[in-house]
């Protein structure tokens, strides 16, 4: 599960903070000679409370940037530990806790968060020094000369922190980095070459471990971008969700049916909060529908909170910009916050959409995108969802190429879809509703 190895360092991290708040914590309330024996659980709400604010607020996503800025990393540290403050005093208060607990008390709480800070900052710094000296294989890229180019602006389309490999000539007499732990990943051009195994036969020799370009991507990017999967698409026909559902089709199914239906009557008030507003600002529709492609291309319609002034298409059928003048202001603030999303739990309660997929597009637009994009029919092989590993990764879509950024992200879901990736992506989506960070 490379989605998971990306992870290591950041779980890691979050186990570190834990494990100094707790020692922390322990140390204080030895000082101020409190019984921790009673205060258990109130500890285990602190933990949870210092790492669910230090997610939300990005502590953790700063192991991933290729550099580190001071005053991000004590910002975003100052203001978890300073939440993370606010909340332990305020649940302090609301429970009126006894002179023999101490956790929560004032004179606890501030040195316990001052030193949890200054110990997360430490670990933040260790982790990324021992991510630079790690001996992770370097990748080098044998490829066709017009090949290249377009190798490497794809690698720089949303590649985050990871560098760009060496990319080379081939020849069957190219000479690699002799070093064991490089990696040599073949071009889809390459491997079609008569002489390629031969070549091949000499670097695996020599101890480099050799995988096509695509696999490459799927392990370094999380992505796996269409134009480099050439002819190998059927690796992706093991996970077709047709007819005859596997046992993990069916929990998820399961899980479907039980989360919509529960989010549903959560977000019921929301609901209706939202379709006041539309309604009040200009008097039009609150829900919209369109025709979208669902499992193996199978049109259906696809239920939102309208987000647009009324009639706001009436020719063919365009991608919304980001600063697209049809946008209300209230669609403004549903959209950030994914919220105008939440009727289409009504469309995985019937069976048309799970609540993990690719996102549906619209049939109109698809003509072209399968005409400009190779393997984009794959996507539909699977379920489309309300939200997705697309979805997580990168904002809506406005153009071919945009679309086509996409699809990597959805072939690289169709290759690793499982119950963890699932949950991951559904934390990520919280994460961005939340913050409304979406687009």
């Amino acid at each position: 599960m490379s989605w998971a190895r990306h992870r290591f360092l950041l779980a890691l991290a979050a186990g570190l903070d834990a494990a100094g708040l707790v020692v922390i914590a322990v140390t204080i309330n030895g000082l101020r000679r409190s019984n921790l024996a009673d205060q258990q659980l109130l500890l285990l709400v602190l933990v949870l409370i210092y790492l669910s604010l230090g997610w939300l607020f990005g502590s953790y996503t700063l192991l991933k940037r290729s550099r580190l800025r001071w005053t991000q990393l004590l910002l975003r540290l100052g203001i978890t530990s300073a939440v993370s403050l606010t909340a332990g005093a305020l649940l302090g208060w609301l429970l009126r806790m006894p002179p023999d607990i101490g956790l929560l008390h004032r004179g606890s709480l501030i040195p316990l968060f001052d030193l949890v800070t200054l110990w997360s900052v430490l670990v933040r710094l260790v982790l990324r020094q021992g991510r630079r000296l790690s001996t992770q294989p370097s990748w080098q890229i044998v490829t066709l000369p017009q090949e290249m180019e377009a190798i490497a602006r794809e690698w720089r389309r949303g590649s985050g922190s990871s560098p760009t490999p060496a990319i080379l000539r081939f020849s069957p007499t190219l000479w690699v980095n002799e070093s064991p732990s490089s990696a040599i990943a073949l071009s889809s051009g390459v491997a079609a070459e008569a002489d390629v195994q031969q070549f091949c036969q000499q670097v695996v020799g020599q101890g480099h471990p050799v995988l096509s370009l695509a696999a490459m991507a799927e392990q370094e990017l999380q992505r796996i971008p269409p134009r480099w999967v050439g002819d190998q698409w059927l690796l992706f026909s093991s996970r077709i969700d047709g007819v005859k559902s596997s046992v993990q089709q069916q929990l998820k199914r399961f899980a479907d049916v039980v989360m919509s239906a529960l989010l549903l009557l959560l977000t019921s008030p929301i609901l209706a909060l939202a379709a006041l507003m539309i309604r009040l600002q200009d008097g039009g529709g609150v829900i919209y529908r369109q025709q979208r492609s669902g499992l193996l291309g199978q049109p259906f319609a696809v239920l939102k909170l309208r987000t647009m002034v009324p009639q706001a298409e009436t020719g063919t059928a365009v991608w919304a910009s980001e600063q697209d003048n049809r946008i209300t202001p209230i669609g403004q603030w549903l959209r950030r916050t994914r919220l105008d999303e939440l009727p289409q739990l009504i469309n995985v309660l019937r069976g048309e959409m799970s609540l993990i997929g690719p996102r549906p597009e619209r049939p109109e637009l698809e003509a072209r995108l399968e005409a400009e994009i190779p393997n984009y029919r794959l996507r539909h092989w699977v379920r489309p969802g309300l939200s997705g590993w697309a979805q997580v990764n990168m904002p809506y879509t406005a153009s071919v190429e945009d679309s086509e950024l996409k699809l990597s992200y959805d072939l690289f879901y169709l290759r690793n879809a499982s119950l963890w990736l699932d949950l991951l992506i559904l934390a990520k989506t919280i994460k961005i509703v939340l913050k409304a960070a979406g687009r």
